[in-house]
């Protein structure tokens, strides 16, 4: 095995890491910003969730693996290629994580592919397919998902939103009728009755909890779905030659991003879960619907959904008409990281190739 061939397989790992520090949080980052649970148990329920998805990858996504082997270069990968490519896109989402930044590593993939391709023959770009089978779909994504969950936000907000009658013994009814000690003690012993029963898991309550746990992990089974066969696609083009088999080189990419996940997770689902929005539980429930849907149909289809930007979008719509409650700030500097994620890839990858063909 060549130096090069052991440098894709390292790289390999170090993108499927990033991508899971980065990545695996978005589905789950709704259940610890909304209260539901904690942030270590919630990057657990993600890392979970998105090695089934890596696993059903191969079988259910086929045509993102096609897209990403020979749809956007179509000339014959070398491993110098292989190696730049892997570069440029683990260069741009490992710091991005550092820097705490929710980034789309298809971006960066496809970013990287562009500029190493362009070095490796440029007349090999598949410049046509480019708009409608990578920039529609990632530059739509976060504004479709925007406009469902806003959507879904109103809808639920008019069922759910009707003021509620004042329960007996509160409000003007609590008030004792009688001027004695014994009026009043039976008001307070109403109140702290009713008070105790509004803070027991009510059946619509738990129904939520368990849907909203469902949704995230719909999330990562989908983003398994969408992120694996990318980064397999781009490892196969050295490893397969190797001797490794597409089966092998997916194990390699599912564990690797669990061990990021669980390691480097919690930048990331931190700066989701509380940055962007202070979520309550039907909101987190809501953006992580349409996520899971988004996502998973892309897959499905072989359309490159961005899980950062279908995530950001879905959080920010469930919000509904309040714009205020968002903070711009925060989505300011996840503009710029994102417009910023092809450049760098693509820049990078030219550079590594350079040095290694």
């Amino acid at each position: 095995m060549s130096f090069t061939v052991v440098l894709v397989f390292i790289l390999v790992a170090a993108l499927a890491a990033a991508n899971g520090s980065n990545d695996v949080p978005k589905g789950v980052a709704t259940l610890a910003g909304a209260g539901v649970t904690n942030y270590r148990t919630a990057i657990m329920w993600g890392t979970a969730t998105t090695l089934v998805g890596c696993v059903c990858s191969l079988a259910l996504a086929d045509k993102m693996t096609k897209l990403f082997s020979k749809g956007i270069v179509t000339a014959e990968p070398t491993e110098a290629f292989a190696v730049a490519v892997l570069a440029g896109a683990v260069s741009w989402v490992a710091l991005a994580t550092v820097l705490r930044l929710p980034v789309s590593t298809t971006h960066a993939l496809i970013g990287a592919l562009l500029g190493a391709g362009l070095l490796l023959a440029s007349d090999s770009i598949a410049w046509s397919a480019i708009p409608q089978k990578l920039l529609i779909p990632l530059l739509t994504s976060i504004g479709v998902a925007y406009g469902i969950s806003l959507i879904l936000a109103l809808v639920v907000g008019r069922f759910s939103g009707r003021k509620a009658t004042p329960a007996a013994g509160t409000g003007e009814q609590a008030k004792p009728t009688a001027t004695g000690d014994g009026g009043a003690v039976l008001a307070a012993e109403r109140v702290a009755t009713q008070t105790a029963e509004a803070t027991e898991p009510t059946t619509g309550s738990r129904v939520l909890t368990a849907a909203h746990w469902l949704t995230s992990g719909a999330t990562g089974f989908a983003r398994g779905l969408n992120d694996t066969p990318k980064i397999v696609a781009i490892g196969a083009f050295a490893l397969i030659p190797a001797g490794m088999t597409t089966w092998q080189i997916m194990i390699l990419v599912a564990a690797a991003m669990a061990v990021g996940s669980l390691t480097g997770g919690m930048r990331i689902a931190q700066r989701l879960g509380e940055g962007v929005i202070k979520m309550n539980h039907k909101e987190g429930f809501l953006a992580n619907l349409t996520t899971a849907t988004l996502v998973g149909l892309g897959a499905g289809y072989g359309l490159p959904m961005s899980t950062t930007h279908t995530s950001t979008g879905a959080i920010a719509g469930s919000a509904g008409p309040n714009l205020s409650r968002l903070s711009g700030k925060t989505l300011r500097h996840f503009l710029i990281a994102w417009l910023v994620t092809p450049p760098f890839a693509a820049a990078v990858a030219a550079v590594v190739f350079l040095v290694v063909r």
